[in-house]
């Protein structure tokens, strides 16, 4: 299976296809559906990939005495917590109306299924891939039955072991290849010492057959920008339009400056990642011819004399001789003409040298 599947209609993710940015709106969207709007259009017109929401069926993913705690905190939009969360919860109408947005922006639209009843509705809708919330990659069942639909996942790994994301892997892959698995740490906003990219490399060597991205909580964008150079082809980071609104994510998100600013930056990125291929390129031939070294003779060299290394010594010099690399192959060899000193040493002055590889 190739290193490569279809995550949207019409774009693909891993192998040589840039990095799919996504713009996690979650619900720093303050429970107020123009601000979601605004959002989505912000994400568009940031070079976002993709605008993604959190969608809960709160009976199904909260007990009840979950929901009746009280929450006091500054963030909270309600006595209790389940006000709290219902104050942010969208309706499946007015998801209907956020995709159809996203659709006349030109945006993706897709939303991470925070329960089981969630994802049937997102299924429902009809959203290009489920992404897969860091609490849920250890719910086996939640991810066979998510994995069941068809669809592709995007699976973050924030709070999990390896030996989890092992078994999280095998799970999945037994029913839908296409999916890939996200390198994150589940805190708000994240410390670069617990970022932890490395793991990005691991998830490369233990899951070959898979993309592997970033789905980042820090500050700043440096961060996500190191990820993708260490080969995230899935980059996921959550967007405000204020940082110091009420919410616990917000201060953890990149404003529309910012991830204007990251979008852009990875870009660059891929352009300079480039060809593993080390040569001489056309764009640095004028430099070469500039400053290049040759060999050129340290003292005169009559004809007939061999070659000694003391003999020779490397400038930058007209016309071009040997390159600086070639001087040892020239100990040894005869000199069928005179080369006055500090003249620069040439194929045509030396007797049976026909094997040399040009420049």
């Amino acid at each position: 299976m190739p290193l490569e599947f279809e995550l949207c209609p019409g774009r693909m993710v891993g192998g040589d296809h840039p990095c799919f940015i996504i713009a996690e709106i979650g619900q720093n969207h303050q429970g107020d559906l123009e601000i979601a709007k605004k959002m989505i259009r912000v994400a568009k017109e940031c070079g976002a990939d993709c605008a993604k929401f959190q969608k809960s069926e709160l009976e199904y993913k909260f007990s009840k005495k979950a929901l009746e705690k009280p929450y006091n905190s500054p963030h909270s939009w309600g006595k209790t917590y389940g006000d709290h969360k219902r104050h942010l919860e969208f309706s499946h109408d007015q998801y209907r109306e956020l995709q159809k947005y996203a659709k006349e922006v030109g945006i993706y639209f897709s939303a991470s299924g925070m329960d089981e009843m969630a994802v049937e509705f997102l299924h429902e809708l009809g959203v290009p891939f489920f992404k897969v919330a860091s609490p849920d990659t250890s719910n086996m069942v939640y991810l066979k039955k998510a994995a069941q639909k068809g669809r592709p996942m995007v699976i973050s790994s924030g709070m999990q072991s390896m030996d989890t994301m092992r078994r999280a892997y095998e799970l999945v892959k037994s029913i839908n290849p296409n999916f890939c698995f996200l390198q994150c740490t589940s805190a708000y906003p994240l410390l670069p010492e617990d970022v932890n990219l490395r793991v990005i490399q691991t998830y490369q060597k233990a899951f070959p057959d898979i993309p592997i991205g970033y789905s980042g909580h820090e500050t700043g964008i440096a961060i996500s920008i190191a990820a993708v150079a260490m080969g995230a082809k899935v980059v996921e980071r959550h967007i405000t339009l204020d940082k110091t609104w009420k919410g616990n994510d917000h201060a953890a998100s990149l404003e529309p400056s910012e991830l204007r600013e990251l979008v852009n930056s990875i870009r660059l990125v891929e352009k300079a990642m480039g060809s593993p291929e080390k040569r001489l390129l056309n764009c640095e031939i004028a430099c070469q011819s500039k400053l290049g070294k040759s060999v050129v003779a340290n003292t005169k060299i009559p004809a007939g004399s061999v070659i000694t290394l003391n003999m020779l010594t490397v400038k930058v010099a007209v016309p071009r001789g040997f390159p600086p690399e070639e001087i040892f192959d020239l100990e040894g060899k005869t000199v069928k003409r005179d080369i006055e000193e500090d003249d620069s040493v040439t194929e045509e002055a030396i007797e049976n040298y026909n094997t040399r590889t040009k420049c």
